[in-house]
């Protein structure tokens, strides 16, 4: 009974998926795939998807974990180069394989073909950029084109050679996950584990070497082995995965979950993990619909679905999510807003009593006085007021003038002694003018919490004490403002 309904329900969430693209070759209907199949599918029951789709998320996971570091190195379109360095490899590789009396079509013998290409593609474009005053755009453009060019070249003569029939080699530009063998998958299981482990192990040398190259330089690290390294680590996902996604869409394999954690998180742990999690999930979704899919293909559908994950993080991912972003600037705004408006009134109430010292909170202020005081729009005032009233700071009064709380009055009390707080030091430490430091204090005094509140008293141990709030150091022979 529950695996007919976890069927049922992960039939309807691949027909959503699908529903705008998936058309069978032969009468253009849209083919769906039985209940029955999805379920077989999902619970891996079937031999060969049970490869194909374990191999694809072990290379997810691999590239989501070296994806990490290649994005945080600003690297991103190395791996695009280094992708298509690997092409003439694989045609070089089957030459030599023919030559040698071999059929030319052993995986292991086409990815060392590829695998040492990649890795002159990635020592050239290093070459370039030390020794010459090219960027690393520059520098991967060239190696990516030169490269992709010689390889179409060398396939397209592979192709004429007697011996080499339909060798099938085109495929590894987009991918053939179906064709994997145990052999493939003992392969992409061993370099996959190999390539995590180092990547572990080299954690803290990689994230110096992301973070800041020239501290590690001049710590003595070996940055430029440590560089080639990482490229190295590239090298093998990239060689890893051409069967499954091949080389045209390997770059986006490594770098979509990177990026999709990224929105997640602030640590690179978690952003490691993650990144891992989304690729090995893309992976599996992805190989998962194009064995229910006919004709639908394997890398591409990968591909896909990390960027479907990639979209959702962008809008929702807690971290630097475009809605939590929004969210959190619109509620700082309030915030902002909020306590100039506050500081406002009590500023103007204070300036009403001079003779006092501390103001007395039950005056109320007009309307027209708010407007002049910080040169506010009538619209900005009232919306200020409506988001203080229906926070009670403010009472209900006459038409044309607002009163403080008692709620109100304190929080103004809060906000307008922390920011003077703030002027007194910056007058007194960054030696700015008094008429200049109410802007300069405006900026950061909305982000003063109880520790800095507390230094800035130290620093400033000789005010007057008797006072709950300072008195402004610019509030000195001005005319007083309009109070009812």
């Amino acid at each position: 009974m529950w695996a007919d309904r976890s069927a049922i329900i992960l039939r309807r969430v691949i027909l959503v998926i699908l529903l705008l693209g998936a058309e069978s070759a032969s009468g253009g209907q849209v083919d769906w795939p039985e209940a029955g199949l999805v379920w077989k599918v999902f619970t891996l029951q079937d031999y060969n998807t049970r490869q194909v789709v374990i191999s694809t998320i072990l290379l997810g996971v691999t590239a989501g974990l070296v994806g990490t570091f290649l994005l945080l190195r600003r690297r991103s379109l190395m791996g695009d180069a280094l992708s298509h360095a690997t092409f003439p490899g694989i045609g070089a590789a089957f030459v030599v394989m023919i030559l040698l009396g071999g059929t030319g079509r052993s995986l292991p013998g086409l990815l060392v073909g590829a695998s040492v290409t990649g890795l002159l593609g990635v020592l050239l474009v290093m070459a370039i950029r030390n020794t010459t005053r090219l960027k690393d755009d520059a520098a991967m453009g060239i190696v990516l084109s030169v490269f992709f060019g010689v390889g179409v070249a060398l396939i397209q003569m592979v192709k004429d050679m007697p011996q080499a029939g339909p060798a099938g080699l085109n495929d590894f530009i987009y991918g053939t996950a179906a064709s994997m063998i145990h052999s493939d998958f003992l392969l992409i299981l061993v370099v996959a584990i190999g390539t995590c482990l180092v990547s572990l192990l080299l954690l803290k040398e990689l994230t110096l070497l992301c973070f800041d190259e020239s501290f590690a330089a001049s710590q003595g690290w070996p940055t430029v082995r440590l560089d080639i390294a990482l490229l190295t680590l590239v090298t093998a996902v990239t060689v890893i995965g051409l069967q499954a996604v091949g080389l045209v869409l390997i770059i986006a394999f490594l770098i979509t979950p990177a990026t999709a954690a990224r929105f997640w998180t602030q640590r690179l742990g978690w952003m490691l993990t993650l990144s891992a999690i989304i690729g090995g999930v893309s992976g599996w979704l992805g190989a998962s619909l194009s064995a229910l899919v006919r004709d639908l293909p394997t890398g591409a559908v990968i591909v896909l679905v990390a960027a479907a994950i990639f979209l959702l993080s962008m809008l929702f991912g807690c971290g630097r999510g475009v809605v939590p972003r929004g969210l959190r600037h619109a509620r700082l705004r309030r915030k902002v807003g909020r306590q100039h408006l506050l500081r406002a009134v009590y500023e103007i109430v204070e300036s009403g009593q001079p003779d006092v010292a501390e103001p007395v909170r039950n005056l109320p202020v007009t309307f027209d006085a708010l407007l002049a005081h910080r040169s506010w729009s009538a619209a900005q005032v009232g919306g200020l007021l409506r988001t203080a009233r229906a926070e009670d700071h403010l009472e209900n009064t006459e038409p044309g003038s607002v009163r403080l709380s008692e709620a109100g009055f304190g929080e103004a009390s809060r906000v307008t002694r922390n920011h003077r707080l703030w002027e007194l030091y910056l007058i007194r430490y960054a030696d700015i003018a008094p008429s200049h430091v109410d802007r300069d204090a405006d900026l950061v005094e909305h982000v003063l919490d109880a520790e800095v509140v507390s230094q800035l008293e130290s620093e400033l141990q000789d005010r007057p004490s008797s006072l709950e709030v300072p008195p402004s150091p610019h509030f000195i022979n001005q005319p007083s403002p309009e109070i009812s």
